[in-house]
């Protein structure tokens, strides 16, 4: 037992890292910022999904609205160039 193999040794010196490190003021406030921005992060992350899916949407909204522009305005032009038309050959 007096001789331990090098993976238990790196064991029982990471633990004792860790613990000095718990003990220390300025290495648990890193800690806490860490923690702090790994929400925030996350918190990001999920308003942008939210955000593509609505550029998704509003996408194919822009999309559906040029149809139905571009079906109106179409028949009134055509409306207008007849209208040209019969009013100069009355004249």
């Amino acid at each position: 037992m007096a001789t331990k193999n090098p993976l238990d040794r790196l064991a029982s010196l990471g633990e004792e890292v860790i613990g000095k490190a718990a003990q220390n003021p300025t290495a648990s406030k890193l800690m806490q910022s860490a923690m702090q921005m790994r929400e925030r992060v996350d918190d990001l992350s999920k308003r942008v999904r939210g955000l593509e899916a609505m550029e998704k949407r509003l996408n194919q909204m822009e999309k559906r609205l040029a149809k139905l522009e571009g079906g109106s305005k179409t028949p009134a032009r055509k409306t207008s160039s007849s209208k040209k038309t019969t009013s100069s050959k009355k004249s």
